[in-house]
């Protein structure tokens, strides 16, 4: 079966969800109020997120590569275990991982249509249930599928927040805030604090709080402070202020299994005698699978016979960051390897809840060309005119193409007439957009 064309059952049920709300989609400015309708939908299915131990990640940034290290840290010792993780680039399975692999079709399908009669039910019966939205159902169907395969551990990602997010009807026994940035300022808040108030929603009487931000940060604090009044331990990673996105998710990741492995959780494996989990299973290899799509993922983009100009190809980057201090450290890191030389030329889609003036006053440090483009999918983005026009007056070189395709053409014409790169970057979206082509070309 072909990865990008789902089974007959899961388009059925696909077609059917997308009837309902898409909070991934709406203009922000509102809030879902509580938590009621997930609680109702866990009911009528029998309460499937009780069916397995979970570790819960929020955070501004590195929620994803956090998840997917804790995953492949987990099936390494030999236990059971899923990941829930949100958006998607190229296809909705992407978002349930079950032992390592993505969910299939059929499972996924079959889990959804449970889900919406359960939302059918509730309609019916007037109940909390139908208020429902169409990332509770993927979020309840997730849970459903980690039930029936009979998982151990699950890493559930957060959406949005943390505290109302339709995740948060899940004990975490370990919840990780990886860092805190301004994002959906006009649901979350307008300050750090604020910001860090949602996102430490999720830590729960009984859980350890794992974090990369010091308690003297004034987002740390409030995580501290919400630590002390539930009696919670809080653990903190420790590096120097240069430390790379992937030292800084291998740390607090490692900070996580350590934890695990003092309260009495061994390797599954009959060779390693009862062996703690701890930071030693971050190995090269671990580390590897644990790659997502779209975060500091490198092609060598084959470039047309015209374009050559005495190099065959094009070294492209995608990463999906969105928000200013981590574009700054993605920009930071890819700059400093030695992988890509020559000047930086960038495609970039923005949503309009996002701090584009910040996000491009960090693009203009690094990148020689910017060409604004936009990508179906988030359904709020900032038009790509919009975006030319506040590049230019902050005194950007720039372009703008509605069109990504013609954009990357545009972007991989620019970057080989100088010897330089390409980093596509300020949304899952816009990666998702152009993955294939990309992919295609670097095959």
């Amino acid at each position: 079966m072909s990865q990008s064309h789902p089974s007959q059952s899961l388009s059925q049920a696909l077609s059917r969800l997308d009837q309902l709300t898409n909070w991934e989609r709406k203009p922000r400015g509102e809030m879902r109020v509580g938590l009621e309708p997930m609680l109702d939908l866990m009911q009528r299915l029998g309460n499937p997120h009780r069916s397995f131990r979970a570790i819960h990640v929020a955070g501004t940034k590195g929620k994803g590569s956090v998840s997917a290290l804790l995953e492949a840290g987990l099936l390494r010792a030999g236990w059971r275990v899923g990941r829930y993780a949100s958006p998607h680039v190229d296809r909705v399975n992407e978002r349930v991982s079950v032992l390592g692999m993505e969910v299939e079709d059929d499972a996924l399908a079959k889990a959804i249509m449970q889900v919406l009669d359960s939302y059918e039910s509730a309609k019916q019966a007037v109940t909390a249930g139908e208020d429902a939205t169409w990332f509770d159902v993927i979020t309840a169907a997730a849970f459903v599928v980690f039930r029936d395969a009979g998982l151990n551990w699950v890493v559930v990602e957060v959406g949005l927040g943390g505290r109302l997010d339709s995740t948060n009807v899940v004990f975490g026994e370990v919840a990780i805030v990886t860092n805190i940035g301004l994002e959906h300022t006009e649901i979350l808040g307008t300050t750090r604090e604020a910001i860090a108030r949602e996102k430490v929603g999720i830590l729960k009487p009984g859980a350890t709080l794992v974090t990369t931000l010091a308690a003297g940060d004034a987002a740390g604090q409030v995580l501290q402070q919400r630590a002390d009044e539930l009696g919670c331990e809080a653990l903190r990673t420790d590096l120097p202020a240069d430390a790379t996105i992937a030292e800084t998710n291998i740390a607090l990741v490692g900070l996580v299994f350590d934890h695990l492995g003092r309260r009495g959780e061994t390797v599954r494996d009959a060779s390693a005698r009862r062996q703690p989990i701890g930071a030693w299973l971050l190995e090269p290899a671990v580390v590897e699978k644990a790659r997502l799509p779209g975060r500091m993922e490198r092609f060598d983009f084959t470039l047309p016979p015209a374009l050559r100009n005495g190099r065959q190809t094009l070294p492209i980057v995608m990463d999906g960051a969105h928000v200013p201090f981590n574009i700054e450290a993605v920009l930071r890191d890819i700059t400093r390897s030695a992988d890509v030389g020559g000047d930086c030329v960038a495609i970039v889609v923005l949503a309009s809840d996002k701090d584009a003036p910040g996000f491009l006053e960090v693009l203009s440090r690094y990148v020689a060309h910017a060409v604004f483009t936009e990508a179906s999918g988030s359904g709020r983005a900032h038009a790509a005119k919009e975006l030319e026009a506040l590049a230019t007056s902050m005194g950007m070189a720039c372009e703008s193409e509605p069109d990504p395709q013609k954009a990357l053409d545009l972007g991989v014409a620019k970057a080989s007439e100088g010897g330089g790169w390409i980093l596509v970057t300020g949304s899952l979206y816009l990666v998702g957009a152009l993955r294939g082509t990309v992919l295609g070309s670097a095959e």
